[in-house]
């Protein structure tokens, strides 16, 4: 084709085809008074609002500028909500976040009371079941918002989360974790690998089994039918789950990633594990030497130097590449099951 040719085109092309779309950002705050759980949330969204796009201040991870409170939009987009990773918090699977939200995507990502990297309460880090309840708790405020509810398609309501935060999507999905199945494994060998986490060492001598078995009763159904497809990325908690029958109730898509070189949520005792517990789930197993935490924000190259694992990878693997890869995943994913 002619240059000509194609400047004619671009030419007759709408002015959208070509605006970068502007990223809106809320923080919210909650508070589930029956279960005293705070649960701040932050969402992402489309926004036409005029003002410039700001990075966060002092913020550590490599994001897109967003405008803070910015103009609703004016139309119905779905919804997709976040769960974090152990010991993380609403902003560390942020990169996710931007890339649905230039899909046309609204993202909330909810703080798990006890669960993250500023509040650390040892019985909050294993009894995950109190986070798909947060992860509901928040979905009826978002919805009981009356600006909110406006821009919100309610029939397309879709969960991603990571490691426990992808068991915790699992289980919105409809899936019953077996509490004695998860407390045998933890004492072998191999489980007490996967509960030594760097988020919150000696973890296991800080527990009462008592008091996680009464949470784990008093708990009740977690699968939230207004999700209707789920997105689970390390998903962690897998060695809970020792029977099909446990995921009777699991009748939405679900997309499962791994990573082959994790040690903390291992693909075999979770990712494909799961997988060969729902053989009509997707599973992708990113190759090489990809471990853990390469799904968590990039870091600013102060950060970085102090980070550690969690934000410095194998020379072998590209962050911000895996992010793209799989974020595109999810994109795809949510666009042809959230329809």
């Amino acid at each position: 084709m002619k240059l000509k040719h194609v400047l004619s085109i671009l030419f007759l092309l709408p002015l959208a085809a070509f605006a970068q779309t502007i990223i809106g950002e809320q923080t919210l705050h909650y508070n589930d008074t029956l279960r005293k759980r705070t649960l701040t949330t932050e969402i992402w969204y489309p926004t036409t609002d005029k003002k410039t796009p700001l990075l966060k201040d002092n913020f550590p991870f490599i994001v897109e500028p967003s405008v803070r409170n910015a103009v609703l939009p004016r139309q119905k987009h779905p919804l997709i909500m976040i769960s974090h990773g152990t010991g993380g918090g609403r902003l560390t699977m942020e990169w996710l976040a931007d890339m649905l939200v230039k899909q046309g995507f609204i993202v909330a990502a909810v703080d798990h009371w006890g669960n993250t990297y500023d509040n650390k309460i040892a019985i909050d880090f294993v009894t995950p079941w109190q986070r798909a309840q947060d992860i509901s708790f928040v979905l009826t405020q978002l919805l009981n918002n009356p600006e909110l509810d406006k821009i919100i398609d309610r029939q397309r309501i879709g969960a991603a989360g990571f490691s426990i935060g992808g068991f915790t999507v699992i289980a919105l999905a409809g899936a019953k974790l077996d509490l004695n199945a998860i407390n045998k494994f933890t004492y072998t060998p191999e489980g007490l690998k996967e509960i030594n986490i760097p988020e919150f060492p000696n973890l296991i001598n800080t527990l009462d089994e008592k008091e996680i078995e009464a949470s784990f009763k008093n708990s009740p159904p977690l699968k939230d039918k207004r999700i209707k497809a789920v997105f689970t990325i390390c998903p962690a908690v897998g060695q809970g789950f020792i029977s099909k029958s446990q995921f009777k109730d699991v009748d939405i898509p679900m997309f499962i990633v791994g990573a082959q070189s994790d040690s903390i949520a291992p693909v075999k005792t979770n990712a494909a594990h799961y997988h060969k517990l729902m053989p009509k789930s997707k599973l992708f197993i990113v190759p090489g030497k990809t471990a853990h935490y390469v799904f968590l924000n990039e870091a600013i190259p102060e950060v970085k130097k102090t980070g550690g694992v969690i934000f410095n990878d194998d020379p072998s693997v590209n962050r911000h590449a895996v992010h793209e890869q799989v974020g595109n995943m999810a994109v795809r994913f949510f666009k042809a099951n959230l329809r």
